[in-house]
């Protein structure tokens, strides 16, 4: 175990934690706008800087990819990151003026504002690229990052809908800024400029998604009764229980017969 300080209060920590699970565990607050608990780490956002201070030399670390690898000190809201958090929080405003996180995010921070530098026309994107590693790991990659710098957004392979899209909605969830917008009825569901029909559970009647993101999963995880897949996952449970339930208690009737 190794004996670490975090903002002045002491602590030990297994060689290799990351620094930002470590102090989500501990209740330590650090914002952060690109980690997502459910993809690997992209660390774009920044705002999860830190300042670590190693046999008294200072150095500022993305905490959501640092390993702890030996005894020190860490600084989450240290002077000198408190000021490099505004400025970048400030550049992130400038990509996305029209975020409401973002914003939020600037006024409890206090970041600065600077007018000499122009507001780019990029809606609520951060360019994290969340979504589109999201989308990726699912195995689609529908949507992808396109064009260079100022022009660098994320969309489909030449702004055309994507045959591979499965309207899942993945993306959208991962979004730290709702900047991924879509459409949904009571009978359709519109992203990415293409529709989706959608599929309703069996027995609530709740939508579980669309018909190709239903399809998409018998592929990748096929089960013997092809009818969980007509339900949501609270009616699933159900319906497996009474399957189990009609399986074991034939067998066990069969057993107390002999």
């Amino acid at each position: 175990m190794l004996k670490i300080k975090i903002d002045e209060k002491d602590y030990e920590c297994e060689k290799g934690t990351i620094l930002l699970d470590f102090c989500r565990k501990k209740g330590i607050n650090i914002p952060t706008l690109c980690e997502h608990g459910a993809i690997a780490e992209v660390a774009s956002c920044r705002l999860c800087i830190c300042e670590v201070i190693i046999k008294g030399r200072s150095q500022v670390v993305v905490s959501c990819v640092y390993p702890i690898e030996q005894e020190c000190e860490i600084l989450t809201h240290s002077e000198k990151i408190d000021r490099e958090r505004g400025v970048i929080l400030m550049l992130l405003k400038l990509r996305a003026p029209e975020s409401k996180e973002i914003q939020e995010l600037c006024e409890k921070y206090k970041a600065p504002e600077y007018k000499r530098f122009k507001t780019l026309d990029g809606g609520k994107c951060i360019m994290c690229g969340k979504c589109a590693l999201v989308c990726k790991e699912l195995g689609s990659s529908a949507i992808s990052t396109i064009n260079r710098g100022i022009s660098k957004e994320i969309s489909t392979p030449y702004g055309e809908p994507n045959i591979t899209c499965i309207g899942c909605l993945s993306c959208a969830h991962v979004c730290p800024t709702q900047a991924i917008n879509f459409e949904s009825d009571d009978k359709h569901r519109k992203i990415w400029g293409k529709e989706f029909k959608l599929v309703y559970c069996k027995d609530c009647k709740k939508p579980i998604g669309t018909v190709e993101e239903i399809e998409y999963a018998k592929k990748k995880t096929p089960v013997k009764d092809e009818d969980a897949y007509n339900y949501c996952d609270e009616c699933r449970r159900l319906h497996i229980a009474k399957v189990m339930a009609a399986t074991y208690g034939e067998v066990e009737t069969e057993m107390s017969s002999k």
